[in-house]
């Protein structure tokens, strides 16, 4: 028997806003029997997300922001601030019965970043949920605007330091993901831009360069689809937007992602 089929997009690094409205527009596109998506992207130039249900300003400071020309962009997940910087990023675009044994939102999270385990360890690194993390003593569950400042028992964790960020969106019949992978120290890079920096930041998290792995973005990129495919037990087809995708993320950015109505206020925006 043939494996299940994804589509395998990699549109390579975009700025923030058009990222945003690509991955909005799989999402919209995504219906009854159409194949499963995984994208890769990265950001350029580098830029802040907020959650979906966040408000920006009391996480970041818009001014210095935009003298220093990082976009923010608000993402359709929740969660709290993320700078990108240096990254691989994923998402992805599935259906429940994609997703083997994995029933309600907590399992299909951990299964769908299972393939993150495999990538870690084909780099060497012991990699553990923050839930199972014997030796860290960071409090989960603790509200924080900045993302890599909280934790939760689904973060993923190396050396008792978060790595990265996840998050979920599910409508009726279709799972949104996405999630980064820090190839360099992007919070240092952010730190100026933040309102305020929470305690143990710095301390609590990690990435690639620092756990030694050296550059490569591209091998990176290419192991990170092996290991979906390996861990999934599917292939990955190479395919594009189609036209219809290509045209509501265009829309998109004209309507929402390019404006600082959307990205700074959201649905109330």
């Amino acid at each position: 028997m043939e494996p299940p089929a994804w589509r395998l997009i990699d549109t390579g690094p975009l700025d923030g806003p058009r990222n945003m409205a690509v991955d909005e527009a799989l999402l919209r596109h995504f219906g009854q029997g159409a194949a499963p998506v995984l994208r890769l992207y990265g950001w350029e130039p580098p830029a802040f997300s907020v959650g979906r249900f966040q408000k920006a300003d009391e996480a970041i400071d818009r001014e210095r922001c935009r003298r220093a020309d990082i976009p923010v962009v608000r993402r359709i997940t929740g969660g709290g601030l993320i700078y990108h910087g240096p990254e691989l990023t994923y998402s992805l675009v599935c259906a429940p019965r994609h997703i083997a044994g994995a029933r309600g939102v907590k399992e299909s999270f951990r299964a769908l970043t299972g393939f993150l385990f495999r990538f870690y360890g084909e780099l060497g690194l012991a990699a553990c949920w923050a839930a199972d993390d014997a030796a860290g003593d960071a409090r989960l569950g603790a509200r924080t605007p900045l993302c890599f400042a909280g934790r939760e028992e689904s973060d993923i964790v190396i050396r008792g330091r978060k790595i990265g960020g996840n998050a979920q969106r599910r409508l009726r019949d279709a799972i949104f993901q996405h999630g980064s992978i820090p190839l360099a120290d992007g919070v240092g890079e952010a730190l100026p831009f933040f309102r305020s920096v929470p305690a143990g930041l710095r301390e609590g998290t990690t990435d690639l360069a620092a756990l030694g792995v050296a550059g490569g973005a591209d091998r990176l990129r290419a192991l990170l689809a092996r290991s979906f495919s390996a861990a999934h037990g599917v292939a990955l087809v190479p395919s594009e937007l189609s036209p219809a995708e290509r045209e509501t993320a265009d829309r998109l950015l004209r309507e929402r992602y390019g404006n600082d109505d959307w990205n700074f206020g959201g649905e109330n925006g």
